[in-house]
């Protein structure tokens, strides 16, 4: 088998077992699913896609290592992940009462705008650190450093499509109506329990250390 085959399997399996464990682009996209429905949840797993090309390009530049390699700079990409992942949870935990007939007849400028949906999902995993210790991991560990920079690109694109693709799958399934409708009988309590993870997470973030 050539190589550069062999990365790649190793890549996939590595990266599905990473994007399919629960953490805060999940509890983000089955909120935007069943508040907003497919078209918001679809629009934020775009967004989570184009985020890993963050982590995707400062691995390639060789950025992350340094970012491993000094306390202050990764504590500040900590904490600043982890008041965004607060922030959005604080918003969930004040989530209303909402039965499902007001969800299903809201209007449509009620709606998280395109902008909006992207810019969650871009933010929610670019400023996620655990992600920058994974995807630097992945580039030094994994992928021989002797691998070519287009090829390594190559995977990090395969990577970027993969999660896009991976959450639009589950923004399809939590977004669908029927599903959405049992979920909104206990809907503000779903919401408050959403915010209270990402809480949790942002604060398990925070209070973590580097490893």
């Amino acid at each position: 088998m050539h190589p550069y085959l062999t990365q790649f399997v190793t890549i996939a399996v590595v990266h599905l077992l990473a994007v399919a464990s629960p953490g805060p682009d999940f509890a983000i996209i089955v909120r935007q699913s069943i508040t907003y429905g497919r078209r918001t949840a679809l629009l934020t797993s775009l967004g989570i896609g184009c985020g890993i090309l963050i982590h995707i390009g400062y691995s390639l530049l060789g950025i992350g290592l340094i970012v491993s390699q000094s306390i202050a700079l990764f504590s500040v990409m900590k904490i600043v992940g982890a008041l965004y992942l607060v922030w959005l949870g604080s918003k969930a935990v004040r989530a209303r009462p909402m039965n499902s007939a007001e969800v299903f007849s809201r209007d449509k400028k009620n709606l998280p705008t395109i902008l909006q949906a992207l810019r969650t999902g871009f933010f929610t995993n670019g400023l996620n650190p655990k992600a920058t210790l994974f995807f630097l991991s992945l580039f030094t560990v994994v992928i021989d450093p002797t691998t070519p920079l287009i090829i390594q690109a190559g995977y990090g694109l395969y990577m970027a499509v993969a999660t896009g693709l991976w959450f639009s799958c589950l923004s399809l399934l939590f977004g669908h109506s029927s599903v959405r409708r049992r979920f909104l009988q206990i809907g503000h309590w779903f919401d408050r329990l959403t915010g209270a993870i990402l809480i949790g997470l942002g604060l398990k973030l925070a209070l973590s250390g580097r490893n």
